[in-house]
């Protein structure tokens, strides 16, 4: 284990430790969370995927800062994508099941509000999945690739927030192939299907958080994937 390691580590006991040792500091992150929901997912996301992404780097390159990479520009555009997937979050788990009811299943979307698990809740946890990561993903992480790129061509620096992305250029950048071929054909499918199944399943004030956790281990993935 290297230095940075320890570091690194160190940093995930100082974010998470403090809300294990004290119920005081835990009932206050609930109670912000609940009257401040979009704040709190631009910290989540700003936070947690950016270490997520960090995570990778180390098991990808050896570094958890390569060349570029841009730590605080990063956490700030995080924290907004974060608040963008709380608004999806909000409106495919409200309007799913509207139109699932609108299509005769009463029934099933009745039992995705109810707090006992059954198997209608399931299937309507995985219509809401597969609605948000079908329409609402590729656009997402269409857009999370460009802004990383921009990152990276400004050094890392905090003037990529405040310089304008040429979209058209950005655009003609992307490897499409890849692109389409890995990250919206299998990452899709394969891990977000089922993972925000999972997150849908879970109290509404906990969703946030856990698709945030979601990103470190995305990270992680894809990272061994790019080794292999």
């Amino acid at each position: 284990m290297k230095r940075t390691d320890l570091y690194f580590l160190l940093a995930i006991l100082a974010i998470f430790l403090p809300f294990c040792l004290s119920d005081a500091l835990y009932e206050g992150y609930k109670s912000f969370n609940a009257e401040h929901g979009m704040v709190m997912s631009f910290i989540k996301f700003g936070v947690l995927s950016t270490l997520g992404e960090m995570l990778g780097c180390r098991i990808g390159s050896g570094k958890y800062q390569p060349k570029a990479f841009g730590i605080l520009p990063r956490m700030i555009v995080w924290g907004f994508l974060g608040m963008g997937i709380n608004a999806a979050m909000i409106i495919f788990s409200k309007g799913t099941p509207a139109l699932m009811a609108y299509m005769g299943m009463t029934d099933a979307v009745a039992s995705f509000n109810a707090a006992d698990f059954c198997m209608d809740k399931l299937w309507v946890a995985l219509a809401v999945s597969v609605a948000m990561n079908t329409i609402f993903a590729p656009v997402f992480m269409t857009f999370h690739k460009i802004t990383d790129a921009h990152i990276a061509l400004h050094g890392g620096s905090l003037k990529a927030l405040i310089t304008p992305i040429p979209m058209a250029e950005r655009f003609a950048q992307i490897d499409w192939r890849k692109q389409w071929g890995f990250v919206f054909k299998k990452t899709i499918p394969f891990f977000w299907y089922p993972a925000h199944t999972i997150t849908f399943l879970l109290p509404s004030e906990q969703r946030v958080l856990f698709a945030a956790l979601l990103g470190i281990a995305l990270g992680v993935l894809l990272a061994v994937a790019t080794k292999k």
